[in-house]
């Protein structure tokens, strides 16, 4: 049978790209199919939305050649400061200081905009033979058999494969249509995320700080002096927030955010979204597999959502070329089963570890409260497993796919 394309991906965002270089890049033919049209995404002015992306998430996008195109417009995070405490009040004594310097690797993550990353991978699609990307498309039903998949486009196109991928977000079609049911839970928190300008340089310096209501995140941009935020809060509060004028937001985020920068100003839009876990209860069905938000929506605590898709994206590819070389059927239950049982274990832990971290810090309890400052006075304190916490965020602990490892398929 002839085929449109070897894989079929649902999802243009920065998963789905990420994959088709990956896997165009080990002689596979894939067809990208985005909702959104390119032009209007590429050509966005600044907005602060950004990516902390892990010393291993920077591998890949080397791998495929994305990351020269971005090198220059990202901010190395050379510290990740953890503090807890009130609004206004400051931070408590006790706190979590990693270090760049600790480990081998170099500065432990970067800050990469939206803009800019989303610009690369069109540019680098583009330049890459085998892959087709269909702009302003979605997929309304899907069917699979044997020894392949067609898909019918919202345009009544229809297109065929021998697998497809779903990178289409938390509410995913593809496994909806697969019948692959989710799990999971609401916060009762909303996200507030928007970009500042302060006075003092920030020195590549994250910061979280964890509130009663909810942690707030900040994080370097470029040249010193802009900062991305993302401010978690109630639900009610957080609507509340948003609906203020510019002023008085700054207002409410003054206390939060101390003076340790100086004065601060708005510098970008204004976004809110509701944060809440959910987890497919299968990453695979016939001719089908998850990747990103569509496998697993987590708590941006520590800012791995993008991180995790991409170990997804370098494991499956892995998984797809070998079994290509090996002159295996590429989507097979063999071949999508060993995707499987690599990503969905480690998903799922890291899911249910920001959960529980959100839920740690995330009340007043005066208990819980002294417990969780001991123990990061405690960790702060010990070189060794400091040490291994950083590499964690860094991306560097586990069985990593060979792009994560800075290493060709």
């Amino acid at each position: 049978m002839e085929y449109d394309a070897d894989i079929l991906i649902a999802g243009g965002g920065l998963n789905g790209p990420a994959l088709a270089l990956a896997l165009a890049q080990g002689g596979l033919k894939v067809t990208v199919i985005d909702a959104r049209p390119a032009a209007s995404r590429a050509v966005a002015g600044f907005d602060g939305r950004a990516y902390a992306l892990a010393i291993a998430s920077k591998r890949l996008l080397q791998g495929i050649s994305v990351w020269p195109r971005v090198a220059e417009k990202s901010q190395p995070m050379r510290q990740i400061r953890t503090s807890d405490g009130h609004a206004g009040a400051g931070a408590s004594i006790f706190h979590l200081c990693f270090d760049s310097d600790e480990i081998e690797e170099g500065p432990m993550g970067f800050m990469l905009e939206d803009r800019f990353l989303y610009s690369a991978f069109l540019d680098a699609m583009a330049e890459t033979p085998g892959i087709t990307l269909l702009s302003g498309e979605t997929v309304v039903a899907q069917e699979v058999d044997d020894t392949g998949v067609s898909v019918t486009l919202a345009s009544g196109r229809q297109l065929t494969g021998r697998l497809l991928v779903g990178c289409d977000g938390r509410n995913s079609g593809v496994a909806l249509r697969a019948r692959i049911r989710r799990q999971g839970w609401g916060y009762g928190q909303t996200a507030l995320v928007t970009a500042i300008q302060h006075e003092r340089d920030h020195e590549g310096v994250a910061h979280q700080f964890f509130m009663p209501s909810g942690p707030l995140a900040i994080l370097p941009l470029p040249g010193g002096h802009h900062s991305s935020i993302v401010w978690a809060e109630t639900e009610a509060q957080a609507r509340a927030i948003q609906a203020l004028p510019d002023a008085e937001y700054l207002q409410a985020l003054r206390p939060r955010f101390g003076d340790f920068l100086g004065e601060i100003s708005l510098a970008g839009t204004r976004f809110t979204y509701p944060l809440s876990l959910s987890l497919a209860e299968r990453f695979v069905a016939p001719r089908v597999a998850l990747v990103g938000d569509a496998a697993h929506g987590v708590h941006p605590i520590a800012g791995q959502g993008l991180n995790l898709g991409l170990r997804d994206v370098a494991a499956l590819a892995e998984v797809l070329i070998l079994a290509k070389r090996r002159g295996e059927d590429i989507g097979s239950a063999v071949a999508l089963e060993e995707y499987q049982s690599w990503r969905r274990f480690d998903a799922t832990a890291l899911a249910l570890g920001m959960d529980g971290v959100n839920r740690l810090f995330s009340n007043d309890n005066p208990l819980l409260r002294l417990g969780r400052d001991l123990g990061m006075g405690l960790v702060n304190a010990l070189p060794g497993l400091r040490r291994n916490f950083i590499r964690q965020a860094a991306g560097l602990q586990g069985e990593l796919p060979r792009l994560l490892a800075g290493k060709p398929i």
